[in-house]
């Protein structure tokens, strides 16, 4: 499967504004896309710095929530799933 590296979005339906991201912005984006309403979390979709591109992409004007949850195991603790507060739709998008 090759991974999104560029990407052209229209954020908040058809008066939405129109983002082009490239790199890591873009292959987030794209997960965030594919998830749906359940949203993403890191541990299901490994990648450094989630955060970092979901504060970018947030900067971008896409509407971001962060969900935190609970997990249970040898290392207990919270972890934030998230998810796409408004419609996002993807208008092209390069692949590698």
């Amino acid at each position: 499967m090759s991974d999104v590296v560029g990407l052209t979005a229209r954020i908040g339906g058809p008066e939405g504004i129109v983002i082009r991201v490239a790199g890591r912005f873009a292959w987030t984006l794209s997960a965030l896309v594919a998830a749906g309403d359940g949203g993403i979390t890191p541990l299901e979709r490994p990648a450094p710095r989630w955060s970092h591109y979901v504060h970018r992409l947030r900067r971008a004007g896409v509407p971001i929530e962060t969900i935190v949850e609970r997990h249970q195991g040898a290392f207990a603790g919270r972890h934030g799933r998230y998810r796409l507060a408004c419609a996002v739709e993807i208008l092209s998008e390069v692949r590698t």
